[in-house]
């Protein structure tokens, strides 16, 4: 059975869930860009659950048969993307999820008018 990009990102929603990780949210991005389907943003509670949430993605995506293609921001920690390819997961602190705000950003493309 292929595991398709939905399955990929509930994989990782459940992986997130599981330890814990708040405020998980799905954005579907098919329609906005060809880098990614899905995008999963998750907040941590500190730089050490971060990199936990982080590994734990990883672990439960490669165990359902997908490939990671990266992991970024495992050293400072208040960011940690991981590439999944047809999903990149987004694990950050509070104030840096706030700051950078990738829901309204997203919502915001998907909602602009598309150009002729």
């Amino acid at each position: 059975m292929k595991l398709t990009s939905k399955k990929l990102a509930k994989t990782a929603e459940l992986a997130l869930d599981d330890m814990k990780g708040q405020s998980i949210k799905i954005i579907d991005v098919r329609k906005l860009t060809e880098i990614t389907d899905y995008m999963v943003i998750a907040t941590g509670r500190s730089s050490t659950h971060i990199k936990a949430l982080a590994n734990e993605v990883v672990e439960k995506i490669e165990e359902a048969g997908g490939k990671i293609v990266g992991v970024e921001g495992k050293i400072q920690s208040d960011w940690v993307l991981v590439d999944a390819g047809d999903v990149v997961v987004h694990i950050m602190m509070a104030p840096v999820r706030a700051l950078y705000n990738l829901e309204d950003l997203w919502s915001f493309q998907a909602d602009a008018p598309k150009a002729e």
